[in-house]
């Protein structure tokens, strides 16, 4: 009985540990004082991937980790940055899968976006079998 209430409480405490004792980034929830500058952030934040929840947007996303990359993008805007570039370092930094839209020339993307065509035409070929098939039986 009392492993049971060790291993209880040892299981409660796991996300009290987890939460972070670090403060919030400055521009996770604050918005910027500029309307475009702002506008600019909001759309390259919807097209930026959480790298934690991993279905949602930054913008989305109440992780920590994704209020640390929507001051980055804030911050950068207000620097002067364009989102190509903020988007271009964050990839360089997290790698393609942070962007909701990899690039197609690369030689690690190009099978996310040729497996959809392989996979139509192989659905093609194996319906036009089947139906040739039928056809022959009558």
């Amino acid at each position: 009985m009392k492993r049971f209430l060790v291993l209880l409480i040892l299981c409660l405490s796991v996300p009290i540990a987890a939460q972070t004792g670090l403060p919030q980034a400055p521009y996770a929830d604050r918005q910027l004082d500029d309307p475009r500058q702002e506008a600019a952030a909001r759309d390259l934040m919807e097209e930026l991937r959480c790298l934690k929840c991993q279905s949602q947007s930054i913008a989305d996303s109440n992780a920590p980790m994704a209020g640390d990359m929507r001051s980055q993008v804030r911050e950068r805007i207000a620097a002067g940055e364009t989102p190509e570039q903020v988007r271009n370092w964050l990839i360089e930094r997290y790698g393609n899968w942070v962007s909701y839209n990899p690039p197609i020339g690369s030689a690690v993307t190009w099978p996310l976006w040729i497996a959809p065509i392989i996979l139509l035409l192989a659905a093609l070929w194996l319906a036009r079998g089947r139906f040739r098939k039928s056809k022959d039986d009558q």
